[in-house]
């Protein structure tokens, strides 16, 4: 009789430790191509793996989160961003004995798919597509096509899931790991831009819904935790991941605060115009140059529109920048 190996080990120890309700990576879909099993790893422990190892995931430390170059090292940035989803995914993960490792790689896959300039990338691309440009959709997209000169990443039908229905306008996760990342996500974005948006002079922490912060507390550090607990808490041993109503609600109070004072105020409206015509520009040339857009990106299936949006969503900031530069720039003139 042979040893286990350490991946089925680890099996072993999740079918004994984890609730009744985890997602098991032995009883996992599988993947639309066929691998056999590693001798080391879980399913969902490769497909973290092969997440962290993409070059979509190592371009995330240079795409916005809400503010436009901002000037200051502490800003989030949509990597940082995808660090604390993962850390609040995974404590609330471990206390409700779930996968944590599918968790940790839906978490570090969520956002793959972000444009350039954050969601004014999304608005920005839109029009030439006939349907909303989705960033959900759009990670989907590059672990199933784009990475890996264009064969993909391969990855579970579990993570696959989690990473498409992320955002709450899509349906329910098929597992509690995924669900507790789509918590996750919005109680890390509230509560970071918060702090963003204080740290760039936007608001006084004055200005905040006191309501909202008598409920979740009145720094940062007291916010995550008072949410996170409410989470374990209110799911308990059920199926389903859940808030309390009070928490909740206070949580939607300071997210509305911030669509209104934040993200959608009057003052930033010129440079995000600006960010917004640089995307389309970028997106009229390469419909006229298609041979321009690199041969991976013809590989994935899809019409042109498609193929260049996925081009240009690749791009980090700093990248669409030099690259509107060079297209459409005067070069080597003298100032």
């Amino acid at each position: 009789m042979t040893a286990p190996t350490p991946r089925e080990r680890t099996e072993q120890i999740e079918r004994e430790t984890l609730s009744p309700h985890a997602t098991l990576a032995s009883g996992s879909k599988g993947r639309e191509r066929e691998e056999d099993p590693d001798p080391l790893r879980t399913a969902f422990q490769r497909d973290r793996d092969r997440i962290v190892h993409a070059k979509a995931f190592r371009r995330l430390k240079h795409k916005t989160q809400v503010f436009l170059a901002p000037e200051g090292d502490h800003y989030r940035v949509r990597l940082t961003h995808t660090l604390e989803v993962s850390q609040i995914a995974r404590t609330a993960a471990r206390a409700l004995r779930l996968n944590e490792d599918l968790t940790e790689a839906i978490a570090l896959g969520h956002d793959l798919g972000h444009t350039p300039f954050g969601h004014l990338g999304e608005q920005a691309l839109t029009p030439f597509l006939g349907r909303p440009f989705r960033h959900n959709e759009q990670s989907l997209r590059v672990v199933d096509y784009l990475e890996n000169d264009g064969r993909g990443l391969n990855l579970s039908w579990e993570v696959r899931d989690g990473i498409v229905n992320h955002t709450w306008s899509m349906p329910s996760p098929s597992t509690p790991e995924a669900q507790v990342v789509r918590f996750a996500d919005r109680i890390a974005y509230v509560n970071h831009d918060v702090d963003d948006a204080v740290r760039a002079g936007v608001l006084t922490p004055e200005e905040l819904p006191q309501d909202a912060l008598e409920v979740l507390g009145w720094t940062h550090g007291e916010r995550i935790n008072t949410l996170v607990t409410d989470l374990v808490d209110h799911t308990g041993d059920g199926p389903e991941i859940r808030l309390s109503d009070r928490v909740f609600r206070a949580l939607d109070v300071l997210r509305d605060f911030m669509f209104e004072r934040v993200y959608l105020r009057d003052e930033a409206r010129a440079e995000q115009e600006k960010a917004i015509a640089l995307v389309r520009s970028l997106f009229a040339h390469y419909l006229d140059h298609p041979e321009e857009v690199p041969e991976e990106y013809h590989r994935a299936p899809g019409e042109l529109p498609t193929l260049v949006a996925d081009y240009i969503a690749g791009m980090t900031d700093r990248y669409a920048l030099r690259t509107y530069e060079r297209l459409f720039l005067p070069q080597g003139w003298l100032l």
